[in-house]
């Protein structure tokens, strides 16, 4: 199975169903938002993104045998954000996510995204 491809596909279509299972239920998970995360903070603000955005696009990618790292393009109504993901992939689920954002993007193009 294409993990990497398929958590991609399964979080920018705000498939929350196929992203809760590719998560390893010790999944580490870390960023740099100003609120502290977990797996169900993780899936909240990846459903706001899903759902506001005009269109979330992976602009680049390195894939490894343990993982990945995906850089994305968020466009919103008046900008565009990105973002940095990287992956880390065990028996077929992600056991790590280390996600870094443009915050000062962010903050302009999708305001409040991570404040609820």
């Amino acid at each position: 199975m294409d993990v990497i491809g398929f958590w991609t596909r399964s979080w920018t279509s705000d498939d929350r169903t196929a992203v809760r299972k590719l998560l390893a239920p010790d999944v580490e998970v870390e960023w740099n938002l100003d609120t502290p995360v977990d797996d169900e903070e993780l899936m909240q603000v990846q459903h706001r993104i899903a759902a506001f955005a005009d269109s979330v696009t992976v602009a680049g990618e390195t894939l490894a045998d343990d993982g990945a790292t995906l850089v994305y393009d968020l466009v919103a109504p008046f900008g565009t954000a990105r973002m940095v993901e990287f992956l880390a992939v065990d028996g077929g689920r992600i056991t790590e996510v280390r996600q870094v954002y443009d915050v000062t993007l962010l903050d302009r193009y999708f305001p409040g995204l991570y404040d609820a």
